[in-house]
């Protein structure tokens, strides 16, 4: 089943290369959801295309899609360097899966040294005062200086990376102060989690939890819980600290609890169920991909081995044969009804292009014992 899924993601990207050439990045379906909508590599969401031509790359050897990736490191470079839409922490998301990847596959010495480039500017977003990396806009943003969300853990092994790379401290440092303090704010006692957490800016007091994507402020978006899933893994690979590998487990745990029969997520754990809700596949393909790392770091004898490894499995099958689009090749993406902004009603049923990575990224784990481009 894997093997089979790997190899019609492969045509299909394999297809959109030729349709978006190397300066286009596709973010979410438009058309009725049979194609996809492309930028010039302005959004947050661009590094996953990248990522996934150098799994296709990987899994194939060919060379189409070594060359579109570079391509597409090329871009990053330009966008860095001109500082276009850089102004939030995703920039982890951005450089892991084009230029990190590409140190990673080819050892490419100016690819490593664009890696370490982006980590500095990911740096910049940290405030001393308040002790967090600042999520969105400018330093003193009213609203949004002392803000956090939990997508960051994503960031943060650009961060790790960058310490190992270079042995400068303020790396590591600022990425586990900051992880430290999403497990203490965002994660919430019942293993739920916040999207975002609020402080003061002057004095890095908590004020408030909220949310910007979730159904409401005290409820669990599913992403957000993926987020942390796989996150906090990573944060433990990174430092060891079995802290990290605890929370992972505990929101992998509720996420698994909290689904429904099919096994792949709403995009909200406490919406109204009601016909037409929506769903987030790529909720339930990042807590793949979490899980798995997870699974790597947990003792054989771990009492939540067997209750992970069922609930990886139950929702992997599901999203091969209930959400992909085998057997389709009129549509570009690979993974159906996943959610962005379901409050906003920014696509709330359609494809997303980190939805299509994180699914190939949890199948070539699954068959080729892969582990991404988040840690060498």
């Amino acid at each position: 089943m894997w093997k089979q899924a790997i190899e019609n993601a492969v045509l299909k990207t394999s297809a959109n290369i030729d349709r978006y050439g190397g300066e286009m990045f596709p973010h979410v379906s438009v058309d009725g959801g049979i194609k996809y909508k492309l930028n010039p590599n302005t959004d947050w969401t661009d590094g996953f295309w990248t990522g996934m031509l150098w799994l296709c790359y990987e899994y194939t050897g060919d060379a189409k899609f070594r060359d579109a990736a570079r391509a597409n490191v090329e871009s990053f470079r330009k966008r860095l360097d001109a500082k276009v839409a850089i102004d939030h922490h995703d920039i982890g998301f951005l450089y892991s899966l084009s230029s990190k990847a590409q140190w990673m596959v080819e050892k490419d010495e100016a690819a490593k040294a664009l890696t370490l480039k982006a980590a500095d500017h990911l740096l910049g977003r940290w405030r001393p005062k308040s002790q967090l990396i600042q999520a969105w806009g400018p330093e003193g943003h009213e609203q949004n200086g002392g803000r956090i969300i939990i997508d960051c853990l994503m960031n943060l092994p650009l961060l790790y990376w960058a310490y190992e790379k270079t042995g400068d401290e303020k790396y590591r440092d600022v990425a586990t102060i900051h992880a430290d303090k999403s497990r203490r704010f965002l994660v919430r006692g019942d293993d739920s989690s916040y999207h975002t957490f609020y402080f003061d800016q002057e004095t890095g007091d908590a004020i408030h939890g909220g949310t910007h994507q979730g159904y409401r402020d005290g409820s669990t978006w599913t992403r957000g819980q993926a987020w942390g899933v796989y996150g906090f893994a990573l944060s433990y690979r990174y430092t060891k600290d079995p802290l990290y590998l605890e929370t992972s487990k505990r929101l992998a745990r509720f996420f698994l609890k909290s689904l429904p029969a099919d096994d792949v997520a709403y995009w909200d754990f406490d919406v109204p169920i009601e016909p037409g809700t929506p769903r987030d596949s790529s909720a339930s393909a990042i807590t793949a991909c979490g899980i798995l790392e997870l699974l790597g770091h947990l003792e054989p004898n771990d009492p939540a081995r067997a209750e992970l490894q069922d609930g990886l499995e139950r929702t992997m099958k599901s999203l091969v044969t209930n959400y992909s689009t085998i057997g389709d090749e009129s549509v570009e993406g690979l993974l159906k009804h996943g959610s962005y902004h379901v409050r906003g009603n920014s696509s709330p049923d359609d494809f997303v292009i980190w939805g299509d990575y994180y699914y190939l990224e949890a199948l070539m784990r699954l068959e080729k014992g892969h582990k991404g481009y988040w840690y060498e």
